[in-house]
């Protein structure tokens, strides 16, 4: 403007002229704007698409726990899958040759976040970077399961749905629902009033399931969870002041980290409120999995048809003689510098409850799925960090298989079973001919090796594919920023 005034005939001129030199140069500055691509675009990332696309040769696995089969043509077309089978690829579609490569379905997982731990009681929100990460590491669906934010996860979710962003397809779950407490991001919710309008309130902004937190009151929990069913939403918990025998009894869908969180096992527990987080792990890691009292807690939660959410990875960055988790490298310095001093901790902690803890979890999710339960499948990217989005998915799958489920039986609990509980199975969850073309190529054969889950090529998310590699630079170093 200081240059525009500078001339005196710049201030003679008439208004109208003005007016029509500043549109042309403004419309010149938005072609100009509209001519730079995005770089949130999912079309800098795409490495597949064609309206119908042929993947040969490929080991299928479907994700029903079924054994691979071998050299089949998985066809995909109009984002859905047209066929699957060992007939020849039909005449003018593109063809993917898979020798030697398996394809598996879409992971759905469903406990996940879009923050993550940038500090002692801080959460970074990297909703950009962590939608990328989770798509490059084969999470096609996932459900935020409690956010610290308010409306990013909802709006993230609307923006990649409507094709503007890449990442997987996302279940935005609300602000916690929680009682008095002491985190700065949480609401506290006293009775069961105030936690239905909380409910009431975050679904019409566009949430679509909830997350009950450590502090609620029985009262309250069964307020949130009456109003969420009444609009046709599931909630899930992490719990402590009320017992997972309690929450089921109150009509809870879904309860959070296996059974690490359960003070049902308490002695002196009083009546809604929370003994201490390490005191119930004591008390769990005291249990016989073959007990009496244990079997009749499986038996209500199974009875009651409340799935439970395994969430091994955090767990494992709290246990003494666990590796150092993978896709550190994409982290900025200083965030990857906290984790390797928190991981340095846990080594030296030789009194660590999880030493007993950890593999005692894990017999007790084994004892819940030989029962008849629900097991699904999540990371929670919380903790002292270590938990990256994508990279935690792929060795949440191997920590199933370390729990003694076999390589197929986890790919199944990663991703039909999450289907199953958000009650799209119908579309999503396995590969089979009519379902939504949501898969993962794989460089090897994680039916037989668990570890091949790593060597991600391409995700197909409603049949175009994306290239890991490409989404996993755009942000590699920059993850704590953004």
């Amino acid at each position: 403007m200081g240059g525009f005034n500078s001339a005196g005939s710049e201030r003679t001129r008439p208004t109208s002229l003005i007016a029509a030199t500043l549109a042309g140069v403004l419309g010149a500055v938005t072609i100009s704007v509209a001519q730079q691509p995005s770089p949130n675009a999912p079309a800098n990332f795409i490495k597949v698409q064609g309206p119908l696309v042929a993947l040969t040769h490929a080991r299928v696995i479907d994700g029903t726990g079924a054994p691979a089969r071998e050299d089949q043509t998985v066809v995909i077309g109009d984002g859905n899958i047209a066929s699957v089978g060992a007939a020849a690829p039909p005449a003018g579609a593109t063809i993917v040759d898979l020798t030697g490569k398996s394809v598996m379905p879409g992971l759905v997982m469903v406990h996940e976040h879009l923050y993550y731990t940038t500090g002692p009681g801080v959460y970074g929100q990297l909703g950009l970077s962590f939608s990328r990460l989770y798509l490059a590491g084969g999470v096609t669906t996932m459900r935020t399961a409690g956010n610290v934010n308010g409306i990013m996860d909802i709006n993230l979710a609307r923006r990649i749905a409507s094709g503007e962003i890449a990442g997987p397809a996302i279940d935005a779950t609300a602000p916690y629902v929680n009682g008095p407490n002491t985190f700065l991001q949480m609401q506290a919710v006293t009775t069961a009033d105030e936690a239905r309008k909380h409910v009431a309130y975050w679904a019409e902004q566009g949430a679509t399931s909830f997350k009950a937190y450590m502090q609620i009151s029985r009262a309250a929990l069964k307020g949130a969870i009456d109003e969420g069913h009444a609009r046709g939403m599931k909630i899930t918990g992490h719990l402590c002041s009320v017992t997972f025998g309690e929450a089921a009894d109150l009509g809870i869908d879904n309860l959070e980290h296996g059974f690490m969180p359960a003070t049902d096992f308490v002695p002196d527990k009083q009546p809604d409120v929370c003994p201490g987080q390490a005191r119930g792990q004591q008390t769990v890691a005291a249990v016989d999995e073959n007990g009496a009292p244990f079997k009749a807690l499986v038996k209500k939660l199974v009875d009651k048809h409340v799935a439970l959410t395994s969430t091994l990875t955090v767990f494992e960055t709290f246990t003494r003689g666990r590796p150092l988790p993978p896709g550190l490298d994409v982290l900025t310095p200083s965030l990857r510098d906290s984790f390797q001093r928190a991981y340095d901790r846990v080594q030296q902690n030789q009194q660590s409850v999880y030493t007993t803890l950890y593999p005692k979890n894990l017999a007790m999710e084994r004892a819940f799925v030989k029962a008849g339960g629900l097991l699904i499948a999540g990371t929670d990217p919380t903790g002292s960090g270590g938990v990256v989005a994508g990279f935690s998915n792929q060795r949440q799958v191997e920590l199933l298989v370390e729990a003694g489920f076999t390589p197929v039986e986890a790919i199944s609990i990663a991703t039909l079973n999450g289907a199953k509980y958000l009650g799209r199975d119908a579309r999503i969850g396995s590969i089979a001919a009519g379902k939504q073309a949501d898969l993962v190529v794989v460089n090897g054969d994680p039916s037989r090796t668990i570890a091949d889950v790593r060597k991600v090529e391409t995700v197909f998310k409603q049949g175009v594919g994306f290239d890991p590699q490409k989404l996993i630079d755009s942000v590699k170093g920059q993850v704590g920023v953004w």
